[in-house]
């Protein structure tokens, strides 16, 4: 999971010092990619493009191929069949060079790319978007990296994020393509569909186990779930989790309940978030994360500390990621009274799923990322994904208690605990503990009346809270005001 840049002159004209360019653009992102940088100038000194990589393995990861035309960088894994031995890049390349822009609609993977063709520049991400990808065209340049801090020397006005399910070509403009979505059969009954979802979970994880050595664990369904399936195949996991010091949320004490099912509790690793951690944290978290949401920074913060402490034992993790949004989980969905029914729920979730890239997968992808640790969501794998999307609201949300996600929960109630196959779904903040705290800590540093005066950022968008004050003024001394426009609100009800 790299960072990739590049650069390109629209008219063609040669550029001097272009690799230096992308060289500067990588740096900006070395977290993503601190092992080792490739870099490729165009023959005609047109532009160029680079990678930094994460080695997960003791061979140099394979991100990139540069050495002759089409150029690709590519950050990615792809599930496709393949013939023994061939790397991503190559499978991807094969695609490329056989079916061109359409290859897009037939990779099953999570991924974004860049490629460099004939004068003509390709970037690309899949349907679901857990990986970033920027680009902007200014002063006849076009520019690209992975996060939008990458183009902070070379776009100023003109940021955009590529949205998921689309590609852009200089010679086409932006495009959206038909999703990759394999065949997957409508479930008949409920006790079906929670067989499919249980199976579909299996392959899932079994397909991404190889080199994870840990595992995301908040204690949640979620998670705990892939934690159960995961140590199938990998008895030794590490188990990592965090908790507010001063305001242990209910996630630690699922957690160790986990471990402990799970013959586990001499692998879990606890990181106790300090006040000081999260008053030191808020600049940084604003810098990676790229949003002053509240709701997003909130959830990075657990999420970056955890990550740092993952990284002493492994460089790859799992995580529970998008099983909210795909089975029926957030509480704003199911608790606010402007919810009406069944079909209005459905497209709250799907309004959830279609901004998520830029919210809980931002949140979970900069937080990682920060650390250098490679994540793998199971949840967002193309079959689950397509089954979850074929099971009627009412096995999601289900019954007069109105018990989210119930059709996870039968999948794979005899995976987990009693207590947390029943448990009620929490936001991860509160979950951790850290709302609470946040209000008590902000407060301290900035006047919560003050939004009174200041209710609304320079573009327009409306503070949801006094603490979106503080993570905004951090944010222009960090980026361009334009970049604010990147800015979104997890929640559809504030």
């Amino acid at each position: 999971m790299p960072s990739i840049a590049g650069i390109f002159s629209l008219n063609r004209e040669p550029l001097e010092g272009a690799g230096e360019d992308v060289a500067g653009m990588l740096e900006y992102m070395r977290h993503r990619g601190p092992d080792n940088v490739a870099l490729r100038t165009l023959p005609d000194r047109t532009g160029a493009l680079g990678a930094g990589e994460v080695n997960l393995t003791e061979a140099q990861t394979c991100c990139t191929s540069l050495s002759r035309p089409p150029f690709v960088v590519f950050d990615g894994e792809l599930f496709n069949d393949r013939v023994q031995g061939q790397h991503d890049v190559e499978l991807f390349l094969d695609f490329y060079r056989r079916h061109g822009s359409d290859c897009f609609s037939m990779l099953d993977g999570s991924y974004t790319c860049a490629v460099f063709d004939e004068g003509e520049v390709i970037l690309a991400r899949d349907q679901v978007g857990a990986r970033p990808l920027f680009y902007g065209v200014e002063h006849g340049l076009l520019a690209f990296t992975s996060e939008m801090k990458g183009l902070i020397d070379h776009i100023r006005f003109d940021v955009n994020e590529l949205p998921p399910g689309h590609f852009y070509s200089t010679r086409e403009g932006l495009k959206r393509f038909d999703p990759f979505v394999p065949t997957v059969d409508k479930p008949e009954t409920l006790e079906e569909a929670a067989s499919m979802v249980r199976q579909a979970l299996i392959e899932a994880v079994e397909k991404r186990i190889s080199g994870v050595q840990g595992i995301a664990l908040s204690g949640g369904i979620d998670s705990s779930l892939i934690a159960a399936i995961a140590s199938q195949y990998n008895p030794d996991l590490h188990l990592f989790t965090g908790t507010i010091d001063s305001a242990p949320g209910p996630d630690l004490e699922n957690a160790i309940l986990m471990a402990e099912f799970l013959g586990l509790e001499h692998n879990l690793h606890i990181y106790r978030i300090t006040d000081s951690d999260i008053t030191d944290i808020i600049p940084r978290a604003v810098w990676h994360l790229e949003s002053f949401d509240e709701d997003c920074i909130s959830g990075i913060i657990s999420n970056y500390y955890v990550s740092r402490m993952a990284k002493d034992y492994t460089d790859v993790v799992m995580v529970g990621e998008g099983a909210d949004e795909l089975f029926g989980g957030y509480r704003m969905v199911l608790k606010n009274p402007a919810v009406r029914d069944d079909a209005h729920r459905e497209q709250l979730l799907q309004k959830l799923l279609d901004i998520s890239y830029n919210t809980a997968l931002r949140r979970l992808d900069r937080a990682w990322m920060a650390n250098s640790v490679v994540y793998r969501a199971p949840f967002l794998d193309a079959r689950v994904v397509a089954l979850a999307q074929k099971i009627p609201m009412e096995w999601k949300i289900y019954g007069e208690r109105q018990i989210e996600k119930f059709v996870l929960r039968e999948a794979v109630r005899d995976l987990l605990p009693e207590k947390i196959a029943n448990r009620e779904k929490l936001r991860f903040a509160m979950g951790v503990g850290t709302d609470d705290v946040m209000d008590r800590l902000v407060s301290q540093m900035i006047d919560p009346e003050e939004i009174r005066s200041r209710p609304a950022s320079a573009y327009g968008m409306p503070f949801s809270t006094f603490k979106e004050l503080l993570y905004y003024d951090e944010f222009l001394k960090l980026f361009p005001p334009a970049y604010e426009k990147q800015t979104v609100r997890w929640d559809p009800f504030k």
